[in-house]
């Protein structure tokens, strides 16, 4: 019994080391939302699959900017870097100002982000890497 727990331990711990880490190259391209929810608004609310179809959210990370589009429209726009398992966004605010804050991923594989910000007005984004 202690030697399957073992390897039990010895698998999770291999898996655990495959997590594909958050580095800046491993973000470039555009990921499409593919879900949009609001865990802490009481009661819990995500945007309708119809309204992400018709609204055709995404994130673009380039080497020098980070875009957020949504309904054909550019939602927000800055410059991003890693930090451990945060993407921290300085994003351009009009008059040229500019406020800091993170993402915080808690997936990401080279098909998908799940990604979130927090407090009240948190929310957490899939996306699937798109063209």
């Amino acid at each position: 019994m202690l030697k399957k727990y073992s390897y039990l331990l010895v698998l999770c711990t291999a898996c655990a080391s495959c997590k594909k880490p958050l580095t800046a190259e491993a973000l470039f391209g555009r990921w499409n939302y593919t879900k949009v929810e609001n865990p802490n608004s009481h009661p819990p609310d995500s945007v309708k699959h119809a309204d992400l179809v018709a609204a055709s959210p995404y994130i673009m990370f380039t080497k020098d900017s980070l875009l957020i589009w949504w309904a054909g429209k550019e939602l927000s726009h800055g410059t991003f870097k890693t930090a451990g398992d945060s993407i921290v966004m300085k994003e351009i605010l009009p008059g040229n100002t500019t406020r800091q804050f993170a993402f915080y991923v808690t997936e990401l594989t080279d098909k998908e982000i799940i990604f979130s910000t927090r407090g009240e007005d948190g929310s957490q984004v899939t996306a699937v890497k798109g063209k």
